[in-house]
């Protein structure tokens, strides 16, 4: 594995089964990892805010033995106060791993090139490729092997939309993005999916029907507005309702599991009936967030593992 994991690209599928199955082996047994990253401090870095993963990372760290260092943005803003790459050289010599919630990829691309440990991404503008590991961490639990499921992603095309699409073209999962017109998943990053999904027996489909997601075993979305959108929810409300996961969607695609990376606004993009249903697997999905960042920073920092 690669030293940083930034994209998600740097696992390969057998890597990423590997890293996988470490993270259900950390949930099922926290006590053998009790000092995996003991006396090892990491910086966690945020220039937006957060809970489930400034909360995950922070937590997850110190069940590991390991020292988590929380840096926002009243230290002084990266790029700003001091230059990413400053940030990168000093921050190298008293830590042992960065973990960066960032506004830009390519400020992520800086801290890797100039940081001498491990540079995790919690989240940029491009990929949020933590939270497509717990996504299929969850999956995994809910039906065992992934590879052949239909996953159909309803909503804006983003962050989240890219690292799921990734991560299903790299273990077999059929995807479809069902996406208004005007706001689907990056072309290139689809191009990359398409060519991972083929030689791993999966399909990517891109479609603006909520039609395409028939059949699917899986319904998965995220809000309509991204964060630091100028963009309000009502605003958003005419062009994402007809994509808004519902009860009646679930009978209509004969889907039986829900995921939802939160922050959820209910009765938008997910109605309360669905989202607090028995087909949710919501919260899983958010406590497996820990699990499977804990895993990627063990095979990162202790290579016992």
């Amino acid at each position: 594995m690669n030293q940083s994991f930034i994209t998600g690209l740097e696992l390969d599928k057998s890597k990423l089964l590997n890293l996988l199955n470490l993270a259900h082996q950390i949930k099922a047994q926290p006590q053998d990892f009790a000092q995996a990253l003991a006396g090892q401090s990491i910086v966690t870095l945020f220039e937006k805010p957060s809970l489930r993963t400034r909360l995950s990372f922070d937590i997850g760290i110190n069940k590991l033995g390991g020292h988590a260092v929380y840096l926002d943005q009243q230290n002084g803003a990266m790029g700003s106060r001091e230059s990413v790459k400053d940030f990168a050289l000093n921050i190298s010599t008293w830590a042992d791993g960065i973990v960066a919630r960032v506004n830009q990829h390519s400020t992520l691309s800086t801290l890797a090139e100039y940081a001498e440990v491990p540079v995790v991404n919690s989240l940029c503008d491009l990929y949020h490729p933590c939270q497509a590991l717990a996504d299929f961490m969850t999956l995994q639990e809910v039906y065992g092997d992934v590879s052949g499921l239909k996953l159909a992603y309803l909503g804006e095309g983003n962050n989240v939309t890219h690292s799921l699409m990734l991560l299903a073209a790299n273990l077999g999962t059929d995807f479809v993005a069902v996406c208004p017109k005007g706001h689907s998943p990056d072309a290139q990053i689809v191009k990359q999916a398409e060519q991972m999904a083929a030689v791993n027996g999966a399909s990517i489909l891109i479609s603006d029907r909520v039609e395409a997601a028939a059949g699917a075993n899986v319904l998965y979305t995220d809000t309509w507005v991204s964060m630091g959108s100028n963009v309000s929810l009502e605003q958003a409300k005419d062009t994402f309702m007809p994509y808004q996961i519902n009860t009646q969607l679930l009978e209509q695609t004969g889907a039986q599991t829900v995921l939802h990376c939160q922050p959820a606004h209910r009765e938008y993009e997910i109605t309360s009936e669905v989202m607090d249903g028995k087909n949710a697997k919501i919260i899983q999905q958010a406590e497996n967030r820990m699990h499977a960042q804990n895993a990627l920073l063990v095979t990162l920092l202790n290579k016992q593992y």
